[in-house]
């Protein structure tokens, strides 16, 4: 399997596992030099968030993989975990409704799930 595509995978279930809510992933690999895929979710608290993210952290570092960048965490209402090809960011409800990433980049192609991959 494409080692972007498994990253991917793994960040998705990560998020999965701690009930991160409406997961999304965003191909932008044909819209822009950045990464191929964004992983975009939310947490319903702080705690939730840092959950989420210590466990992409954790399973990503297991499988191999590692993280070039993290920002935000101090603040914990937009976190960025960058893994080069593929960058998950994760937010409080609030700011990602907000932000609304999934607006911003609709010329990517949304992946129903990571099985799509």
């Amino acid at each position: 399997m494409d080692q972007v595509k498994e990253m991917a995978k793994i960040a998705y279930h990560a998020l999965e596992d701690k009930k991160g809510e409406n997961i999304c992933i965003i191909d932008i690999s044909g819209i822009s030099p950045l990464a191929d895929y964004f992983i975009i979710t939310n947490g319903t608290s702080d705690s939730q968030v840092t959950a989420l993210v210590d466990n992409v952290e954790e399973k990503m570092l297991r499988a191999g993989h590692s993280q070039i960048q993290r920002e935000g965490m101090q603040s914990g209402n937009w976190v960025l975990l960058d893994y080069g090809d593929v960058v998950v960011h994760v937010f409080d409800q609030e700011n990602r409704e907000f932000y609304h990433l999934e607006r911003i980049w609709s010329d990517g192609k949304k992946i129903e799930s990571p099985d799509d991959l």
